[in-house]
């Protein structure tokens, strides 16, 4: 199925507004769906990316429109949207109105493996696209003991609703390489490690093991790495990330007005020197790995727009790759029942920051190597316009776009 820009467009909106407003999954699609072997369910590794806690059973992590568009799941009783099962299809409405027929995300087959120790590897690391996965070797914040989480930040909750529920547990380098072995061996190619503030001494010690384990476990010297980290006190430690085989890096302002920063990411302006070290380590980032290789990730919704593009525009000129994060105020969070920018907001501001982006520079190879995201709405801007990545001309599971 061919689409336009135009349909393409339509389809950013609802993406944008099921996860503004959620999604009800009726309780006949759960029980047809075979988590065992086929659909691939959400690891809360990191946050609770869900509209409220949900335990009953387990929940699928995207769907995938007629298109092949892939939407993140995000949960909600009394949501507007909804998915059905009928006549063995499976349906999704707004209302009473149907807009789709619609297919779950598969799960991949190293989910169902276990490292050497017995630990799932669908635990150590998630699927986050056709060929990229993560790990989340941590899933708390140290910020938390200190009074300084981050306002929009659900980790720690995350943590004490889940962590016993889904087996979920601090990740040893070899759990890791053997995960990424299993993975890679399946088609994933690049991997990005992240988690929750530790001392930043441990944190690059930590990645510098993780790094070593990979590629002994696979023989591959560049094992397409992305390092996520903390904006460190001493720039020079950026250096030891790249000698140790990582091809790229991310430090996450989450926020760009200064003053905004200050009371949403009090740990970030305490513990990681403010604001500007974030934005001198990110310059430094693009010094060592180079352009392209660097991203930032920003929480979109809690600032104004236009000091956010600000943001993205400046740091897209140094080389950045500066990606804004549609923001849902996640359970257990500060923000927790605050409400989200309308679903117009946001599609502006991705297609703003596409062509901000683009303006500089910055290629869709640019944004998978640095961002650990695939299949999003940058991807199929990026497609709408030619800039096709080799690998996806021929995937199934691609967009297509009418000439």
């Amino acid at each position: 199925m061919a689409i336009t820009r135009e349909e393409l467009f339509k389809q950013m909106e609802l993406d944008e507004a099921i996860r503004n407003d959620g999604v009800y999954i009726r309780p006949e699609v759960l029980e047809s769906l075979d988590f065992e072997h086929t659909t691939q369910e959400q690891v809360r590794a990191c946050f609770d990316m869900n509209h409220e806690i949900y335990k009953k059973t387990k929940l699928p992590a995207a769907i995938r429109l007629s298109s092949n568009y892939r939407i993140q799941v995000s949960y909600k009783e009394k949501a507007p949207y909804s998915i059905s099962y009928e006549n063995g299809s499976f349906l999704l409405y707004k209302g009473n109105v149907l807009l789709d027929e619609i297919t779950f995300v598969e799960k991949p087959a190293y989910y169902n493996k276990v490292t050497s120790d017995g630990t799932r590897m669908s635990t150590v690391a998630q699927e986050v696209g056709k060929t990229k996965i993560t790990v989340a070797y941590s899933n708390e914040c140290a910020l938390k003991d200190k009074g300084l989480d981050c306002k929009f930040c659900n980790i720690n909750a995350t943590k004490a609703n889940f962590a016993e529920h889904e087996g979920l547990k601090w990740k040893t380098p070899e759990q890791i390489a053997e995960t990424v072995e299993a993975a890679y061996a399946e088609g994933y190619r690049r991997i990005t490690i992240t988690g929750g503030f530790i001392p930043e001494r441990r944190e690059v010690e930590y990645y510098i093991d993780v790094a070593e384990a990979i590629q002994e476990r696979t023989g591959l010297e560049d094992f397409g790495g992305a390092a996520c980290v903390g904006a460190p006190a001493d720039l020079d430690v950026i250096d030891k990330y790249k000698e140790a085989g990582y091809s790229a890096i991310s430090s996450n302002m989450e926020i760009w007005d200064a003053n905004i920063f200050k009371t949403i990411c009090p740990g970030k302006e305490e513990i990681c020197g403010g604001r500007q070290n974030w934005i001198n380590a990110l310059k430094h980032e693009v010094e060592v790995f180079g352009k392209g290789n660097v991203r930032s990730y920003f929480v979109a919704g809690i600032e104004p727009k236009s000091t956010l593009l600000e943001g993205i525009e400046y740091l897209a000129s140094l080389g950045v790759v500066a990606i804004p994060l549609q923001w849902l105020p996640n359970p257990g969070s500060e923000l927790e029942g605050h409400r989200a920018p309308k679903t117009e907001w946001y599609n502006d501001l991705y297609i703003k920051t596409y062509n901000i982006l683009r303006h500089n520079g910055l290629t869709h190879l640019d944004y998978y190597n640095s961002t650990n995201a695939e299949n999003s709405v940058f991807d199929y801007l990026y497609d709408a316009d030619g800039d096709i990545l080799p690998w996806e001309r021929h995937n199934a599971d691609s967009i297509k776009f009418a000439s």
